[in-house]
């Protein structure tokens, strides 16, 4: 999310690679699973594929990343490539000892050059989040290198608005990185595992949503970056799902899409009773609560005149395993604030 891309309409063939071996070493393989099969079918982007194990992946970027540790798969990857600008999430992270252990291959965005150097398998990234046209990597070149690939569900919006699966919760993000969790549980074998942790971040989405309705129903604006205009949180972004189980309404609900530009007028027409700011190595947070209290649109908001804003790490504003953490913490927070 570190910058705004154009979002491309044009369908790409998802990636079908030469059969693999299934690797004798990597993530223990559930007694509850098939530890004989090399193959599995899921369906990615709407797409029905069928996957030899991976025994060499690489993912790209937090999202994709601590996808992969949640499900303790660290050892089945061949590495990583993680932007410098978000270089200090795998410290904070609950899963810094998976960050320590798996190689780093790069540090900047995604390339085709960056996978066939590191001898990957399969690729794990989303669309204009990794993998880009414009950049030369996307599924289909990989497919003919033999180079499978998944695409991150919550991206299928940028990559086909035509085919992204229905939000059985209303809640986009969120539902897409459970099809994400659970298609990689069966791609590599560990579908009990990747039961038990949909599982787990369901049932405190119920427990949030379980909660007795707010009063009043405070508006958050999240801010990541920008100044002519902010760069923000749309309704099919994880953050608009994190302020939603907090009881909140997000101030850029109405935009379309991910993660993307906004007016400040509109913004500012909200009058946002919350700011939650996005942290990450791209821009010190201290910049950015400066701008905000002082030179923004914003600086006449309730939010600032309040002192309310609310800080979020990039780890947790991304979609994965730790959306739970924030929308819990913004729950809170709320509560202590009076809403």
């Amino acid at each position: 999310m570190h910058s705004p891309s154009p979002r491309s309409r044009r369908t790409v063939a998802l990636a079908l690679a030469l059969p693999l071996v299934l690797a004798g070493c990597g993530a223990d393989v559930d007694a509850a699973d098939d530890p004989t099969r090399d193959t599995s079918e899921v369906t990615n982007c709407g797409v029905s594929q069928s996957y030899p194990t991976p025994k060499a992946a690489v993912a790209y970027d937090v999202s994709s990343i601590e996808k992969m540790f949640a499900l303790g798969l660290s050892d089945r990857m061949r590495g990583i490539v993680l932007p410098a600008t978000v270089k200090s999430v795998a410290q904070t992270s609950p899963y810094k000892k998976d960050y320590a252990a798996v190689d780093t291959i790069a540090t900047d965005v995604l390339s085709q050059e960056q996978v066939v150097s590191a001898k990957a398998d399969w690729v794990f990234a989303g669309w204009q989040a990794g993998f880009s046209q414009e950049r030369g990597i996307t599924p289909d070149s990989l497919s003919r290198l033999g180079i499978q690939s998944y695409m991150q569900e919550e991206t299928c919006f940028s990559y086909d608005k035509g085919k992204p699966a229905a939000a059985s919760s209303g809640l986009l993000a969120l539902d897409a990185t459970y099809r994400d969790l659970t298609n990689l549980g069966s791609v590599f074998g560990v579908q009990s595992t990747a039961k038990s942790v949909v599982d787990g971040l369901e049932k405190r989405q119920h427990a949030l949503q379980q909660r007795p309705a707010r009063e009043t129903t405070p508006t958050v604006f999240v801010y990541d970056s920008g100044t002519s205009e902010p760069y923000t949180a749309g309704r099919r972004t994880a953050p608009n799902d994190i302020i939603t189980l907090a009881g909140g309404r997000n101030a850029a609900a109405g935009l379309d899409a991910r993660w993307d530009v906004m007016g400040w007028e509109p913004v500012v027409q909200t009058d946002p009773d919350v700011i939650m700011v996005v942290d990450y190595d791209k821009e010190p947070l201290a910049r950015k609560l400066a701008y905000l209290k002082n030179q923004s649109p914003l600086k006449n908001s309730k939010a600032v005149e309040n002192n309310r804003i609310h800080v979020i790490d990039y780890g947790k504003a991304v979609s994965g395993p730790r959306n739970l953490d924030a929308a819990e913490e913004l729950a809170r927070y709320l509560d202590q604030q009076g809403f």
